[in-house]
Order: structure tokens, then sequence, then C-alpha cells
């Protein structure tokens, strides 16, 4: 009994370290292309707030069994409410599901900081779309850099 209790609530041991999956460039122009701009070595967002800021997505990932690590850092002026990363993965037949880093927040006027967030997929969970956002709960000027999914396989379970 303990074992399956485990099995439900604790993540599996992975297998190695966390890899690359994709690491996104200045080259790359976000999906959000209107109120941004590249300042320096990141990319920079009004964001009028209440809308999430679409980034990026990858289609047909072919990723199953892992974890998955959305990582940016992200630097605000002036935040009215919260910005924080947000992950959705979309499910052949099943819908959307989501993981959002509101517990990692940012408010007002921040300096650089490095935020991430997981979704873990069991073994034949297999998205056939990754989007990756930008949460911002009001108006607010974003700077992100070094936006990069992870991947982090584990034993087949």
């Amino acid at each position: 009994m303990l074992d399956w209790l485990k099995s439900v609530v604790m993540p599996p041991e992975p297998t190695g370290p966390p890899e690359c999956f994709k690491r996104f460039s200045l080259e790359e122009e976000p999906i959000a292309a209107e109120g941004f701009c590249i300042e320096g070595d990141a990319w920079c967002f009004d964001c009028p707030g209440e809308t999430p800021v679409r980034l990026f997505e990858i289609d047909e990932p072919g990723v199953e069994n892992c974890l998955l690590t959305y990582r940016a850092d992200l630097k605000t002026e002036n935040a009215a409410g919260k910005v924080y990363l947000e992950m959705w993965c979309r499910f052949p037949g099943r819908g959307e599901f989501f993981s959002k880093g509101a517990d990692q927040a940012l408010k007002g006027t921040s300096d650089w900081s490095s935020v991430e967030i997981p979704f873990f997929l069991k073994a034949g969970q297999r998205p056939d779309l990754i989007k990756l956002n930008l949460a911002a709960e009001g108006e607010v000027r974003v700077w992100v850099r070094n936006l990069q999914l992870l991947k982090t396989s584990y034993e087949h379970q």
C-alpha cells in the first residue's frame, strides 16, 4: 500500500541530469509580435495585463515519461500585479493542462530573477503541443532572457 501511495504522490527518480530540450534565441520572434522589442540580451514586453503573453510553441515535441522544466530569467518594471511563467501541454483527445509559476511571481520593479516551472509527464502522456507563456496580472514592462525548456528523463513506469 505504501509503495502505491508513493508512486501516486512522489515523482519517479530521474535517469540522469536535465537536458536542454529547446533554447530560444533572440533571432526567434515570439508569437506575441506586438508590444515587444529586443533590449540588449533580452526580449522586452509591454503587457496590458490580464492576458497571457504567448511566447513560443513547440509542435509535436515527441516527449513522454519525463519532467519538462520551463525556465527563464525575468525582470519587471512597475508591475501592477503578479508576473510569472505559464506552460500549457495539449494532449490529443484529452484537452489542455497547465503549470503556472504563481508561487514564484514577481511584483513591482524587480531585478533579474531566474524562475522555472515543472510539468510531469507519465509514460504514454505525449503532448502534441507545448505552449510557453508569460502571465501578467496587470500592466507591466517585462524583460525575458535565457528562455529554455529542459527535459529530465525517468525510468519507465
